[in-house]
């Protein structure tokens, strides 16, 4: 990725978490249990379970970039330099119709019932977090510290494009959620004449 001016970067970022805030709480916020806990028709995770994944991975990585942006230099002159790894990461979760399916690591997998009101309500807490990161994102380095990935922690990729892999990631999850919200209509038992 060819280096970018990193304010409208991140405010690109924090864009996308406010939308996913604002569908979480339409969509999902008030919505009975048993919809929340469905699985998904096509024997995917149910609402619930998409929100807890992806609360999995805020868990993880949301403490690490507090850490590594209170340790980093100010600086927000410096354009954001994605690395190949990082933009190889964001592709592999980037939605859309030729999307690939991943099986999701073992410390990521939801359980099959969840206390769904609770998921919901830490996933918007940790999107509010994150969108306090991105800003405070602006006036630091987010080229040189380095976060291990939480699914293979020897490899390390930038705070930028941690916060690029966590917003693709939630974009795609937040998708598969939306989808479980379009029910077939039941058949009504008239034919038509």
């Amino acid at each position: 990725m060819k280096p970018v001016d990193k304010y409208p970067f991140l405010k690109n970022l924090e864009n996308m978490v406010e939308k996913h805030i604002s569908e979480t709480i339409a969509l999902f916020q008030n919505q009975p249990e048993e919809l929340l806990n469905r699985p998904s028709e096509t024997g995917g995770w149910s609402i619930a379970q998409c929100l807890d994944h992806l609360n999995s991975y805020g868990n993880y990585y949301l403490p690490l970039i507090n850490k590594k942006l209170s340790a980093a230099k100010s600086d927000s002159e410096s354009p954001f330099s994605g690395t190949w790894l990082g933009s190889y990461f964001v592709k592999m979760m980037e939605p859309g119709p030729a999307q690939k399916k991943y099986k999701a690591h073992k410390n990521h997998v939801p359980a099959a019932k969840l206390n769904a009101v609770q998921t919901i309500e830490t996933f918007i807490t940790q999107q509010e977090t994150m969108l306090l990161y991105l800003r405070d994102a602006q006036s630091k380095d987010i080229n040189n510290p380095k976060i291990p990935l939480s699914v293979a922690r020897i490899v390390r990729i930038n705070v930028g494009d941690v916060f690029r892999f966590l917003v693709t990631h939630n974009e795609r999850h937040m998708q598969q959620a939306k989808r479980n919200l379009v029910h077939k209509p039941e058949p009504c038992g008239f034919q038509a004449t």
